[in-house]
């Protein structure tokens, strides 16, 4: 597959460039200095950029001074760019001529001058995506930023900064799994998320504290590219709201809405957190998400959920089940999660799965617990 280069069109200042780090008059692996290139080479080896919607695998974004350099896959971030020619122009570096004026265009702007234009007043709590996230999230981070220019105004007003925000989602329901509108009210003040079934009701279905929520894009498990999951806690106890909107720009705002609303609540709850601290209690993305077969005591909570702590507070995760654990089990790669008070035994189809599972465990465990966290556990202890 041929690398690719986006070439943005001049604009009322300078929009980035992508391309791999070849020579981009003799088509090389560049030499210190090429000799095709007139005063030497616009390129230096002396740091690294990268930009988070075209971040490949690693060693796929290499070393520049002034250039955005990236291999840009055609299912990828190139594919986005194609489909906004308003904004990009996507460039193949093998089979598409570069004149003199693009080649000095490439020369003159890059990362530097671009990020200071496009991303100079992003909001702490925004989320900017990178290449393992969805299509929705990297398109509307594509647009954001090159075709709304939502970022290069101190104090902007934006659609998911204002507090409060209301609208129609498509809520998947409980029973027969058919999506149906539904009106949904987002407030900063009130500290919450609510969704009615009906667009006059009075009172909401469901009302759910800012600081228990969770969202994440899961588009194949909710079957349509812009579906959002929520999740959150009742009773302590885990329960999830499927929903998508046909305007991928409408969701990402909702998602960005949410953790807007968030960012604001933990700044009064933690008043001595700062902004990184906060943004990293924000929504998140699952570590894993898949089947375990699960053997032993009967659950004591609903969905068998297990809560696991930090290592500090007698939590470990290890490979495998005790001697003489009997069961009858279809796959035979085992986890036993060590947790104060009892073991909870479980079991991967694969080797990879059993690893994967460890890995995402384990992340869990070296972290220190929240507040928030202790009352979850003591909830646990108490119902056990």
């Amino acid at each position: 597959m041929n690398s690719l280069g986006a070439l943005h069109p001049p604009a009322s200042f300078p929009l980035p460039v992508l391309s791999q780090l070849r020579c981009i008059r003799c088509r090389q692996l560049p030499s210190w200095p090429c000799p095709a290139l007139p005063g030497g080479t616009p390129f230096r080896s002396d740091g690294w950029r990268k930009r988070a919607e075209h971040e490949g695998p690693e060693g796929s974004v290499e070393k520049s001074r002034e250039l955005f350099l990236c291999r840009l896959w055609e299912a990828s971030c190139s594919g986005i760019h194609r489909n906004i020619p308003s904004i990009s122009k996507v460039k193949s570096l093998k089979m598409d001529y570069w004149d003199d004026a693009q080649v000095q265009f490439l020369a003159k702007h890059g990362n530097a001058v671009t990020k200071t234009m496009y991303e100079a007043h992003i909001p702490i709590y925004y989320y900017q995506p990178t290449y393992n996230d969805c299509q929705v999230l990297r398109e509307q981070w594509i647009r954001a930023k090159y075709e709304r220019k939502e970022f290069t105004e101190p104090g902007k007003q934006l659609p998911y900064s204002d507090g409060v925000k209301e609208g129609i989602l498509w809520k998947r329901g409980r029973d027969n799994g058919q999506f149906l509108p539904r009106k949904f009210l987002l407030s900063e003040r009130e500290g919450c998320l609510k969704y009615f079934t009906k667009q006059d009701a009075k009172e909401p279905k469901i009302n759910v504290k800012i600081d228990v929520i969770n969202a994440t894009f899961q588009p194949e498990k909710i079957g349509n590219p812009n579906g959002l999951q929520i999740t959150y806690l009742k009773d302590n106890k885990t329960r999830n709201i499927f929903v998508y909107h046909e305007s991928g720009k409408e969701v990402v705002d909702w998602f960005n809405a949410i953790r807007s609303v968030q960012f604001h609540y933990l700044k009064v709850a933690f008043p001595i957190a700062s902004d990184n601290e906060i943004k990293n209690r924000l929504t998140r993305n699952f570590l894993k998400e898949g089947y375990m077969e699960k053997t032993g005591p009967k659950d004591a909570f609903a969905k068998g959920e297990v809560f696991v702590g930090s290592g500090e507070n007698g939590y470990s995760v290890q490979k495998g089940l005790p001697s003489g654990t009997q069961g009858n089990f279809s796959w035979h790669y085992g986890i036993t999660i060590v947790t104060p008070d009892r073991e909870y035994l479980f079991t991967c189809e694969t080797e990879a799965d059993q690893l994967e599972w460890i890995r995402a465990f384990t992340s869990v465990i070296n972290q220190a617990m929240t507040p928030q966290e202790y009352a979850i556990e003591a909830y646990f202890k108490f119902k056990s």
